[in-house]
C-alpha cells in the first residue's frame, strides 16, 4: 500500500486551525501531552470511530498524529482501506516538539502514564534480566532473553511491536469509556 501523505511540523502548525487532528496514541501518551485541539481515538478503537471518523472527514482535512509517526501512518493505511484519506504527522509529537512547538497536557486526577516506547524498554529490560538471573538457576530460563531479543529485532524489521500491543491492553493504557465517547462525538460536531 502507498505511504500515507504527510505534512511537516511547520506545514501541520501552519494548517492546525483547519485540520481535524486525532491522536491515536493510548490515553497515558495523549494525557502526558497531544498536540493543540487533537482528539484521542487510540488506534485499537480506530475501526470502532471508523462512522465518526468518516463523518469529520467529510467536513474537513483529518491529521493523525502518534509519537514517531508509525502508529498514525498505520491507522492513515487503515482509513485508506475504508475509503477515508488523511495525512500523517512526519515524526509525530516528537519531532513536533523538537521543532519547539507546546503540547497541550489533559488535566488528569491519576499519575501520568509513561510514553509507550518507555514502557516496553521497562518491560523488555526486566523480563531479560529476570531471564539472565534466573537462567544461573536453570539455563532454560535463557531462552526467554533469547526471545525478547528476538522480538526486538522482529520490531524493527517490520516496524510493529507486538509488546506495545500488549502493553495497551492494561487498563493504564485503555481509554476510558467517557473520554472515548466525548472524543467520538467531538467528531461528529466537526
Amino acid at each position: 500500500m502507498a505511504t500515507p501523505p504527510a505534512l511537516d511540523t511547520a506545514q501541520a502548525r501552519t494548517r492546525l486551525h483547519e485540520l481535524i487532528v486525532l491522536d491515536v496514541r493510548t490515553p497515558g501518551e495523549y494525557a502526558a501531552g497531544h498536540l493543540p485541539g487533537a482528539l484521542n481515538i487510540p488506534l485499537d478503537h480506530l475501526e470502532e470511530a471508523l462512522p465518526d471518523i468518516r463523518h469529520a472527514a467529510r467536513k474537513g482535512e483529518l491529521l493523525l498524529v502518534c509519537a514517531s509517526g508509525s502508529r498514525s501512518e498505520k491507522a492513515c493505511r487503515t482509513l485508506a482501506g475504508h475509503g477515508i484519506t488523511a495525512a500523517t504527522l512526519s515524526g509525530g509529537a516528537a519531532a513536533w516538539t523538537a521543532a519547539g512547538h507546546d503540547l497541550h497536557r489533559a488535566h488528569r486526577t491519576r499519575r501520568e502514564a509513561w510514553p509507550m516506547e518507555r514502557q516496553v524498554r521497562l518491560t523488555a529490560g526486566t523480563v531479560v534480566l529476570t531471564g539472565l538471573a534466573l537462567g544461573r538457576l536453570r539455563p532454560a530460563f535463557r531462552l526467554t532473553s533469547a526471545g525478547i531479543a528476538g522480538g526486538l529485532v522482529y520490531s524493527a524489521l517490520t516496524d510493529t511491536c507486538g509488546m506495545a500491543a500488549l502493553l495497551a491492553r492494561l487498563p493504564h493504557n485503555r481509554p476510558r469509556q467517557g473520554d472515548l465517547d466525548a472524543a467520538r462525538s467531538a467528531l461528529r460536531a466537526a
